[in-house]
């Protein structure tokens, strides 16, 4: 009985879907992608040994080697819910496009005064902001004075990431989904040429607010980013 020839060569595989399938995939992710902003300053925290992740949920702040403070929430709706209790009891007036920007923010150093001009400045323009006459770069922080915004804003900030944690743990627990989310958490970072009697007042602040848990951030010998509890 004689066997049907073969035709020969090599079996053949269509990529073309293949690549259509990752050029849908790459422009699904550029398009949705969003991207994280600049912090307006950069410190180079003390090296340490500590092997704690700085945790997701965190109320921060800054201070630089000229002692001037900048503050930031990580939850984007605690940070837009504290924008609007800061604006009411400073009476400045934001626009709701200029707080939705503002959550985009990772970190902001102004007087609230000045904040609807520095949130509607380009990313380029923040790196040179100039407030008005008679104000400076940095959150005001006076501890004898009133005019400690900072406390204002680590009280205000604290209490609006604490709201949207309990929502949104109890959301979780009505759905009957585990709930695996840390509280939030306050910090702060400084460089390691920064004066001690800087970071002495945004001490007190928290102090003064009755927080006494808080975790100071260092740089892990060797690179990382770690944290250390302070009490």
């Amino acid at each position: 009985m004689s066997k049907k020839p073969s035709k020969g060569g090599a079996p053949a595989l269509d990529m073309t879907p293949m690549v259509d399938l990752a050029f849908l995939l790459v422009t699904f992710f550029m398009l949705t992608a969003s991207f994280r902003m600049a912090e307006p300053v950069t410190v180079d925290p003390p090296s340490s040994i500590g092997e704690v992740d700085l945790p997701d949920n965190h109320i921060m702040v800054t201070v630089d080697e000229k002692g001037r403070s900048y503050f930031g929430i990580s939850n984007s709706s605690a940070k837009m819910d504290a924008l609007r209790e800061m604006a009411a009891k400073y009476q400045v007036g934001f626009t709701e496009q200029q707080i939705i920007k503002f959550s985009g923010l990772p970190s902001f150093g102004v007087d609230i005064r000045d904040l609807p001009k520095y949130i509607d400045a380009t990313e380029d323009q923040r790196k040179n902001f100039r407030p008005e006459a008679g104000r400076n770069i940095g959150v005001p922080l006076d501890t004898i004075t009133p005019n400690n915004q900072l406390k204002d804003w680590i009280a205000i900030g604290g209490k609006k990431a604490v709201e949207m944690y309990n929502k949104a743990k109890d959301d979780a627990e009505a759905k009957g989904q585990e709930f695996k989310a840390e509280k939030p958490r306050y910090a702060i970072k400084c460089g390691s040429k920064t004066k001690y009697i800087y970071v002495k007042d945004v001490f007190k602040t928290f102090t003064d607010l009755k927080i006494y848990q808080f975790n100071l951030i260092t740089q892990l010998e060797g690179g990382g980013t770690v944290v250390q509890p302070k009490k």
